[in-house]
């Protein structure tokens, strides 16, 4: 089998919000929509405190609350875990949104652009079937199975691998295979202390933090 997962190295992440960019120029998403975000937040009790920088988004869970409460069956799981969504079977009710408890699905009612009218660049990457629908980061789907078939391996080609692991500039973000030992994201997990957002919830997410945990944020 196959499980995708993401994992956030919370002691190399510098903020820089480079992945959020390359993410956002990757899919022309409107202003306000941001799949890949950085949080920006205090670790630690006075006097001794840090600034953390957790980059947050979909967390393509196991069992994803949004898909539970989807009337329409847009919202499906893969085979290898990444949580998607049908736009042209999505109705637009937002139930996804209000149930996702990493806020991380959003819904433009009308397009938008960042300078007022559209640029040509605005132009070319415009999908209408992404208006009053939900959407969300989708691990880059479409890099990963073209670079399935041409027969490169994600997380490690970068033609198959999401753009904002490889706009990481600090190496923070890592993907790959979880089933698979000798991947990159097994062998950071294998070697070093982790957590999951809300894992307490039951959504068995697919994105990792990697922490020491000697800096109060767990």
């Amino acid at each position: 089998m196959t499980r995708w997962v993401m994992i956030a190295d919370l002691r190399r992440c510098v903020g820089c919000q480079t992945c959020t960019a390359a993410c956002k120029e990757a899919n022309g998403t409107p202003p306000g929509v941001q799949w890949r975000r950085v949080l920006d937040i205090e670790a630690g009790e006075y006097p001794e405190v840090s600034r953390v920088f957790l980059p947050t988004g979909c967390q393509h869970c196991d069992n994803p609350p949004c898909q539970e409460v989807c009337p329409s069956g847009a919202t499906g799981k893969r085979a290898d875990g990444l949580v998607t969504i049908d736009y042209d079977v999505c109705i637009g009710c937002a139930y996804c949104i209000m149930a996702c408890p990493y806020e991380a699905r959003y819904k433009v009612t009308e397009p938008d652009w960042a300078y007022g009218a559209p640029t040509a660049l605005d132009q070319a990457r415009y999908d209408p079937a992404m208006v009053g629908v939900a959407t969300k980061c989708t691990f880059c789907i479409d890099r990963l199975d073209a670079g399935l078939k041409a027969g490169l391996q994600p997380g490690r080609d970068p033609e198959a691998t999401p753009v904002c692991v490889q706009g990481c500039l600090s190496g923070a973000l890592r993907f790959g295979d979880l089933d698979d030992p000798d991947s990159d994201v097994s062998r950071l997990l294998a070697e070093n202390q982790w957590f999951r957002m809300h894992e307490q919830e039951g959504t068995g997410p697919g994105f990792y933090y990697l922490w020491d945990g000697k800096r109060g944020l767990i």
